[in-house]
């Protein structure tokens, strides 16, 4: 929720304190309608808000009636030179105040006696609104959300719009070369902050500087207008009860200049999250998750553009987000050495100021290693209108509308799939269908290597399990891989729902996921070790793993119990000294029959006598260890999968390192239901995928075939089986977005009950479109001369192997009544 600027009010802190009766006889003579009276009651607290130059408000008394004002003043004690020149934030206010209709405060008189109070200092009126300190805006609807952001987007346009030759700031500053001489002020400011032995100088911070300095735009040679230098959502007061601007504050960076530094810095908290709160920087909310309602960055930055008549900054953006940091990095050393010195405003926050100023620098730098910061265009893009076309909606916006960077994604995973999968499907099934198909058909691989070229490549990674990995696997004691490979392995940087539009392409065809690293079960035991492997697991197994060296297994499924209750589970992990040695048999261990398959993991019971959800654990298993036995390959309703294949394996006496356990003994269960998650909802992404491939095909066999006089698609009956199929796909196609939706925003925990109905519907829609796309077809929807038959079995399979209709159905049963209840 909004802070109201009342509330932001403390005592005033020790080293700010000044004569009170001093400031009473100036404010007295100098701003109009201030209560002269010597029976007048006259009281000082001091805003915690603001890490710069000192605010205050002054509430007078006189006759039952107050009247209050701000005070603005320098920070007490040795300054850096040209820092806390609170004369010219009075100059701007003055012209802004009196000559446009941009909202600001209006002050009364500017003090530069230091004799008064002990520094300059200005007064001002004070302002009744909201302040929002979190930009990510809790405890708001959406629609106000999105009202409050693009209302902010205005102002900063409106204020960047002013003419300041008219309103008499036309020598507030010189215009050209700002952000050269920016990079200059902020990068001596920063030496001279961190001179002290206690906080010595960053060199990654004078390593950005070179390469700011380097990449100044072209633009930044020719004159703009004002700047304001602080612009951000915190440094805006709204109304108290509608969603308009009232006043923009903390003027004392502001100049003449490049306007865009203003923008990106109004856009940092899509970036990063400075709190000064916290010890360290943490990230913004366009990696973390956008909160429903906000704009995202590309929205926010069209609605300025649009509004300032600027054109879209694409090209340039990585360096003014850059320099916003390298800025605030440079700000917060300033704070962090007043802090030191004990002159700090914002009290004991300013102590976090010094880590967070090195943390902004590594942001930088992660910043500028992305490949693509902004789409090429405003939104909407063209791509986005066809998008929607393609599906019979002519909105350009809307709830589950693709971003331009995933639909640039879903492009080249069309045209890849084009190229080089459908063309190569009838040779993969030759092969395994043939006496030697427990081998991997050599294009494969070669395909795998164009994938990892063509960015294709782990796209299923979410981004937060990237983000741990890249923490334990690639810091600088133990680079796994070079600079420009790890971010690569790492995937896209991809949200559940964001990976959804493109796993639905890959599901039209049986032999697509693994082809890019996406397919089962290598991503769900790929996310296993993300989310709860050690470092040492990580290194030994998930790194082939990402780079498509190896494949692996998932040992869950045992014959002897109903193993979709997983308590029922039988197979014994037991410790005996540092090793388990793991005795059971399973079955439908998809990938054990793979040639590549190096690792198993295996869910078993350490403590039968635990709790029920505390006996089961999992274990990394190598597949080459004695006793483990690959008994027989399933068939699937005929179809056996090779090379992939499931397998029936027996563990005789397994003994494998105490250290392969993962996450701990008794951690099983709650590995299965963490993988349960985003790994499973991908089979209902993948079945959008395999019955879009059916209408299709059904589609296309209707307008070439002739029955009874006339083409197929000219039946009735057929029209209406088509219908109802589109009708189907599409509300399937929306629960799976939406349950996508929902694991990102709320969890696995809270989102539990719209994945479940995805799991019953995804698999029982595509057997619907396939069973018509099959019956279309006649005896070749039946053969293996069509993917038809192969894709509905796949399809009939998952209503068992991504757990029973009748569990899921259960979950739903009893969320549901759990609601009537409350």
């Amino acid at each position: 929720m909004a802070n109201r600027t009342y509330d932001l009010l403390g005592q005033v802190q020790a080293a700010h304190q000044f004569d009170h009766d001093s400031l009473f006889r100036y404010a007295s003579v100098h701003v109009p309608g201030f209560p002269s009276s010597a029976a007048s009651t006259f009281t000082v607290k001091q805003f915690g808000h603001g890490q710069s130059n000192p605010t205050f408000l002054l509430e007078v008394g006189n006759g039952g009636s107050v009247k209050r004002y701000v005070l603005r003043k320098k920070p007490p004690g040795k300054l850096l030179q040209s820092a806390h020149a609170v004369d010219r934030e009075y100059q701007v206010l003055r012209a802004l105040g009196e000559h446009t209709e941009v909202p600001v405060p209006k002050v009364f008189c500017c003090c530069m006696d230091a004799s008064v109070i002990g520094t300059d200092f200005y007064i001002m009126e004070f302002l009744e609104g909201r302040i929002f300190m979190d930009p990510k805006l809790p405890g708001l609807a959406p629609e106000r959300r999105e009202a409050i952001y693009r209302e902010t987007a205005k102002v900063l346009a409106a204020l960047h719009s002013v003419d300041v030759d008219a309103i008499g700031l036309g020598k507030y500053g010189r215009r050209d070369n700002y952000c050269k001489r920016q990079l200059e002020r902020w990068t001596k400011q920063y030496i001279a902050s961190t001179g002290d032995s206690r906080y010595p100088s960053n060199p990654k911070m004078l390593e950005l500087a070179r390469w700011l300095q380097q990449h100044i735009p072209s633009e930044d040679s020719s004159g703009e207008g004002i700047v304001h230098g602080d612009f951000r959502i915190d440094n805006v007061v709204f109304h108290p009860i509608e969603d308009r601007v009232i006043g923009i504050l903390d003027w004392e960076l502001s100049t003449l200049g490049n306007q865009m530094t203003d923008v990106a810095y109004s856009c940092l908290a899509y970036i990063v999250d400075i709190n000064h709160e916290n010890q360290q920087v943490g990230k913004g909310f366009e990696l973390t998750r956008i909160p429903e309602g906000i704009p995202s960055q590309a929205e926010y930055l069209a609605e300025y553009c649009s509004a300032s008549g600027k054109p879209w900054p694409a090209a340039v953006w990585k360096f003014y987000i850059s320099l916003a940091m390298f800025r605030g990095a440079a700000i917060l050393a300033g704070i962090y050495s007043r802090w030191l010195m004990g002159n700090a405003s914002g009290g004991e926050r300013a102590q976090n100021a010094g880590k967070q100023a090195n943390d902004l620098v590594d942001s930088a730098w992660a910043y500028i290693a992305r490949k693509s910061v902004l789409p090429n265009h405003p939104p909407p893009d063209p791509v986005a209108r066809d998008y929607m076309k393609q599906f019979g909606g002519g909105n350009e916006s809307g709830r589950f509308v693709p971003s331009v960077k995933v639909l640039k994604l879903r492009n080249k995973l069309i045209k890849f799939m084009e190229d080089h999968i459908y063309p190569m499907e009838n040779e993969f099934y030759k092969l395994a269908q043939s006496s030697s198909r427990w081998t991997v058909h050599p294009e494969e691989e070669s395909l795998k290597e164009l994938a990892k070229k063509e960015g294709l490549w782990n796209l299923w990674i979410p981004f937060d399990s990237a983000e741990r990995a890249k923490k334990l696997l690639f810091d600088e004691s133990s680079r796994m891989v070079s600079n420009g490979e790890h971010d690569q392995f790492l995937g896209a940087g991809l949200s559940n729902l964001e990976y959804g539009y493109l796993c639905e392409i890959m599901g039209r065809s049986v032999w697509a996921p693994q082809v890019f690293n996406c397919g089962a079960p290598d991503t769900g035991n790929m996310e296993v070790l993300l989310r709860y492997g050690n470092k040492e697991q990580l290194l030994e197994w998930l790194v082939p793993l990402l780079q498509g060296k190896i494949r692996s297994g998932f040992a869950m499924t045992e014959p002897q119990v109903a193993s979709s209750d997983a308590t029922n589970i039988e197979c014994s992990i037991k410790r005996e000294g540092d090793s388990y040695i793991i005795n059971g048999r399973k079955w439908w261990t998809s990938g054990a029959m793979d040639p590549r398959c190096k690792v198993l993991i295996v869910m078993g019971k350490t403590d039968f006598t635990a709790a029920n959800h505390k006996q089961q654990s999992m274990i990394l298993v190598d597949i080459q260890t004695p006793g483990v036995h690959i008994k027989r390959p399933l068939m699937v309703f005929g179809f056996d999968d090779a090379p992939h294949g499931h397998a029936e394996v027996v563990f005789d006496n397994v003994r494998v390192p105490a250290k392969n356990i993962l996450l701990g003994e008794g951690r099983g269960f709650e590995i299965a239901q963490g993988r349960l998650g985003p790994g499973r909802l991908h089979h209902c992404m993948r079945l959008i995928g395999a019955s879009e491939r059916g209408m299709q095909m059904m589609v296309q066999r209707a307008l070439s075939r002739k029955a009874f006089g006339k083409l197929i698609a000219e039946h009735g009956s057929f029209r209406s089986d088509v219908a109802k199929c589109r009708i189907e796909l599409e509300k399937t196609r929306l629960l799976v977005l939406e349950a996508a939706d929902q694991l990102d925003r709320l969890g696995n925990k809270k989102a539990r009950g719209t994945i479940a109905m995805a799991k019953v519907a995804a698999p029982n829609t595509a057997l619907m479109v396939l069973d018509t796309a099959m019956q279309v077809h006649g005896a070749a929807g039946v053969s293996s001369d069509t993917v038809l038959a192969h894709l509905w079995a796949t399809s009939r399979t998952l209503r068992i192997a991504d757990g029973p209709d009748e569990v899921h159905l259960g979950t739903i049963a009893k969320l549901e009544l759990r609601r009537a209840k409350l």
